[in-house]
């Protein structure tokens, strides 16, 4: 894209920096009309769920529902309560918002269609993604109120514990791929599965931690059954409750933009990303990008189909499942991974 604004006429450095803008605009304006869109099939596959029709008044089939819920809660007025720390309560909403547009930056849609090509993607995604759980606690101190309280030490403790799970599976993926990038873990992926189906998903030791990594996401984003964050039986709204008007929208944004960019790792990491789904020449005539957002929009299905059918576990039930269960499970595969490779790949 440099070389573009280049041939206009301008100078490098204003042309780099003009590429950049545009790059991050290319990404960050579809991703809020992303985010305003499966808000509204979230409630749609909700509303199937439970037999009713969900929204269908605002726009055709009620597709323009979030925008105006959008609208609703722009023209409210921001309500700081008095006890709170105004500057941090102001501050968490932002930092919650801004994390989670940033590790897009490493997002590959497509062969080379990337903003930010770095050789380290992976652990870029994993450090950026663990900086969310900051705009959760500040939240919850700076509101000055019990309920957000519990709320911000039950997020800092669940995102901790599914982070550690999370890491040592994508070490054993790395291993797998021998890179950190995601272009080249996409790669790596092509023809992988019996021969011809391009995902680490169909290897039989690398199929478990695909679970385990689409269930540490559920954890990781506090999306139901593990949403003990904002249990609305329990603590009224989290760490959201005293937040209302662009602060709250800010929050509702940021943990959409999340649950999308876990879809999009399961996609990039276990199912071939921006490949087509078999190793068949036909199948590349459809550009990469539409099987990318095919993916992801198959896993955000499977993550509101799981918001609707499965009850919320009780909170010793989640710290069970992440320190007894999937730590213990992902440090084995780790093990196994690296002793299979070493055998087959490297002959040791």
């Amino acid at each position: 894209m440099t070389d573009f604004f280049l041939s206009l006429g301008m100078s490098y450095e204003f042309a780099w920096f003009t590429a950049t803008i545009s790059g991050i605009l290319l990404i960050t304006l579809p991703l809020l009309l992303a985010v305003a869109m499966i808000i509204y099939v979230d409630r749609k596959v909700l509303g199937a769920v439970m037999m009713r029709r969900g929204p269908n008044v605002v726009g055709p089939f009620g597709l323009l529902q979030s925008f105006a819920d959008g609208l609703k809660v722009f023209l409210q007025e921001t309500i700081i309560p008095s006890a709170s720390n105004k500057v941090l309560f102001l501050l968490a909403p932002i930092i919650t918002f801004t994390v989670a547009l940033a590790a897009w930056a490493v997002i590959p849609f497509n062969s080379g269609a990337v903003l930010a090509d770095i050789n380290v993607g992976l652990l870029y995604v994993l450090a950026i993604s663990s900086l969310g759980v900051y705009g959760v606690v500040i939240a919850g101190w700076a509101s000055n109120s019990k309920y957000p309280f519990f709320s911000a030490m039950r997020a800092a403790a669940q995102m901790i514990s599914y982070e550690v799970s999370i890491g040592f599976i994508l070490v054993c993926v790395v291993l797998w791929a021998g890179s950190f990038n995601l272009n080249d873990i996409i790669e790596a992926q092509r023809g992988h599965g019996l021969g011809f189906v391009n995902a680490f998903a169909f290897n039989p030791l690398l199929f478990p931690l695909f679970v385990m990594f689409l269930i540490s996401a559920m954890a990781e984003t506090a999306r139901a059954p593990f949403d003990l964050t904002e249990a609305e039986s329990e603590l009224v709204a989290g760490y959201q409750t005293e937040y209302s008007s662009m602060a709250f929208a800010l929050f509702w944004l940021g943990e959409y933009a999340n649950i999308l960019l876990m879809c999009a790792l399961c996609a990039i990491l276990f199912w071939g990303g921006w490949l087509p789904p078999f190793e068949w020449e036909p199948l590349y005539m459809v550009p990469g990008w539409i099987w990318f957002l095919g993916k992801t929009f198959l896993f955000f299905l499977v993550f509101s189909w799981t918001w609707a059918t499965v009850p919320r576990y009780r909170y010793d039930q989640l710290m069970r499942l992440g320190w007894k269960v999937f730590l213990p499970l992902s440090l084995l595969f780790v093990f196994l991974v690296s002793g299979y490779l070493m055998l087959t790949r490297y002959g040791v």
